[in-house]
């Protein structure tokens, strides 16, 4: 039998040692939770002299919030003053106030607020409205035009809106239009109720289409009225999900019963999902969708498949004219400032692309690193410029906040204590940033180490930003699986930040982020024998497991980091579905990988990975574009 742990180097990692006192903060907290106030007060005196005492005293006022006089409540809020805690218990008081419409206290707290809330807003917008501020209605038209469901705060400035024409029928229609394509027939439904009873959706006919929007296009389809248009567009939008055929034949039929400007509407959506599937018609349907003077505006999402789509199939006028045609802020996200100078180079612009270039150059991301490689350079990181010492390391683990962090890491309480070190560095100078990640890095906190690293603006430190611990264990792995060390430790800090217990939502653990069949499945590969899904935490088991699985991926994809990458994300099958029928530059295969989290997750895997050869210092390292490669066409 295959020995499990053969050629690896032992690593003891010592953890945060618990402190005495620190149980005290699991009692109070446990005690809150079941709304226990004698046992919440009772900890708050034992935990007098203890870092997390804020947490209970925040505990014990929470509890009494709707009694508490006002006087008790804001000497929390001044002996805690810019704590996490105190910007809590205002959230808090201020729902409170909101819902008692207590308007006096209520503007008076507001403004110190830092992290207000979505429903606080509304009550915000509540006041304003109350004292005859006009400029509130803008803002809650903003809000109005959403598929979302929104805070109950919010129905009263809706109601305000409406009820003076301010938010018009059409606004309405706007909203439940946007509710149907987040798939949110509850807020269709509740916004239904605002149109006159003649004109409302027929939530029978809604309920038809729910169950089988096929079924229901097929009946004989009315187009009476608006409402029916409605929802007709929202089945075949259902059908376009899963067929883009099906759905284009039944609207063939009826088409000529919509307007103009819902056959645009139409011919987006069915561009947009045509898009997804890599459907080689989407171009000439995106382009029929914006032609003509009654075409129905895409939405931000649309407009960049739209320009994907124009990038798949070479078209680089049509690319040049969709990101003109974005929001100008869109236009000045780095992917569309990328794409637009290669689309200036390809019409022999040069001049112009490089005023696009030039300054893309200068940002550490994917985009910046395609764009120096595009002017000629290779990739230069600057060393660090800011050595953190030790006492300034000692001043940093001396914080309030850092020090509460610190504990409720230890604790294993990893929500809370993201939240509160995120709270305290959140306005900490380049300098501080670096010492705190330092202390991050001390303490094993690997993920908040690089996350506040990359924080900083002017002063970096790229040892911090791409921290490369378990290097002796990952030497053996490597060489026996003959990977490249900076791919896989590109792919470790995307995956997990290198915290070797954390778990996803959807069940994949450990450094490399293994599902326990894939876990299982390559454990029967090396012969393992009594493997338990309860090992994959294990770093060694972790890092052993997971580099085979990527050399196995790596195999069946022609030895390609970028398919290599896609694959590890969303599976081997996908990666090859995403190719093309011909040749495929490898930036243009992974800008239009259909699934956004997978689309994301190479771009910066690949970017990491030429960071950490950098840093190792390997010699004949290659280029980014060199990693993304050329995509072979499908067999």
């Amino acid at each position: 039998m295959k020995k499990l742990f053969a050629g690896l180097f032992l690593f003891f990692w010592v953890p945060l040692v618990v402190a005495s006192g620190d149980e005290d903060y699991l009692e109070v907290r446990e005690a809150f939770r079941v709304g226990d106030a004698a046992r919440v007060a009772e900890y708050v005196q034992r935990m007098r002299h203890h870092v997390l005492l804020p947490y209970a005293e925040y505990f014990q006022l929470r509890l009494s919030l709707t009694t508490a006089d006002t006087a008790t409540i804001r000497a929390f809020l001044k002996r805690h003053d810019g704590s996490s805690v105190a910007d809590r218990l205002r959230a808090d008081w201020l729902q409170l106030l909101g819902k008692r419409q207590q308007w006096a206290m209520f503007a008076e707290e507001y403004p110190k607020l830092i992290t207000p809330e979505e429903s606080l807003r509304c009550y915000a917008l509540q006041h304003r409205l109350a004292t005859g501020d006009r400029t509130a209605s803008a803002e809650i038209r903003t809000l109005w035009l959403t598929g979302r469901d929104m805070p109950a705060s919010c129905v009263a400035v809706f109601d305000a809106l409406i009820g003076s024409g301010a938010i018009s029928t059409e606004d309405i229609w706007a909203r439940i239009r946007l509710a149907f394509e987040a798939g949110n027939t509850g807020v269709a439904r509740s916004v239904n109720k605002y149109l006159p009873r003649q004109q409302a959706l027929d939530v029978q006919k809604l309920d038809a289409v729910m169950k089988d929007a096929r079924r229901f296009l097929d009946r004989s389809v009315s187009v009476q009225s608006r409402a029916d248009r409605e929802i007709v567009l929202f089945a075949l939008s259902r059908l376009l999900r899963s067929e883009t055929n099906q759905a284009l034949v039944r609207w063939q039929k009826i088409r000529e019963q919509f307007p103009a400007v819902d056959q645009s509407y139409f011919m987006g959506n069915l561009a947009y999902w045509a898009a997804i599937r890599q459907d080689s018609r989407a171009l000439g349907w995106f382009l029929e969708a914006t032609s003509g003077k009654h075409a129905y505006p895409l939405t931000e999402t649309r407009r960049a498949w739209k320009a994907r789509v124009a990038l798949r199939e070479g078209n680089w006028q049509v690319l040049q004219d969709s990101i003109s045609q974005m929001p100008a802020t869109m236009q000045q996200e780095d992917v569309w400032r990328y794409w637009r100078a290669r689309a200036l180079k390809a019409d022999r612009k040069n001049t112009e692309a490089n005023t696009l270039l030039i300054p893309l150059s200068r940002e550490h991301s994917f985009y910046g690193q395609m764009a120096r490689e595009e002017l000629g350079e290779m990739l230069s990181v600057p060393a660090a410029e800011y050595q953190i010492g030790p006492q300034e390391i000692r001043v940093m683990e001396q914080n309030p906040g850092i020090r509460r962090a610190l504990v409720l890491y230890r604790l294993n309480q990893r929500v809370e204590a993201n939240r509160e070190w995120a709270w305290t560095v959140q306005h900490f100078s380049d300098e501080q940033l670096l010492a705190a990640s330092r202390v991050a890095q001390r303490y094993g906190i690997y993920d908040r180490a690089i996350n506040t690293a990359i924080r900083t603006v002017s002063r970096h430190d790229f040892s911090l930003r791409y921290l490369a611990p378990y290097r002796e264990q990952m030497r053996a792995v490597l060489q026996q699986n003959q990977l490249d060390e900076a791919f896989v430790y590109g792919l470790i800090r995307q995956e997990s930040r290198f915290i070797a217990d954390i778990k996803s939502g959807a069940g994949a653990a450990g450094l490399m982020q293994l599902m326990p069949a894939t876990a299982k499945w390559v454990a029967g590969k090396l012969g393992v024998q009594d493997f338990r899904s309860s090992l994959i935490t294990d770093i060694n088991t972790n890092l052993q497991l997971g580099t085979y699985y990527l050399k196995h991926v790596l195999d069946q994809l022609d030895d390609q980091p970028l398919l290599a990458a896609a694959a590890y994300n969303a599976g081997p099958g996908r990666a090859r579905q995403w190719k093309d029928t011909r040749p495929l530059e490898g930036a243009i295969y992974a800008e239009t990988i259909p699934f956004n989290e997978t689309r994301d997750y190479v771009k910066v895997v690949l970017s990491n990975s030429m960071y950490y050869a950098n840093n190792f210092g390997h010699k004949n390292k290659p280029t980014l574009k060199q990693r993304l490669g050329t995509v072979a066409p499908k067999r």
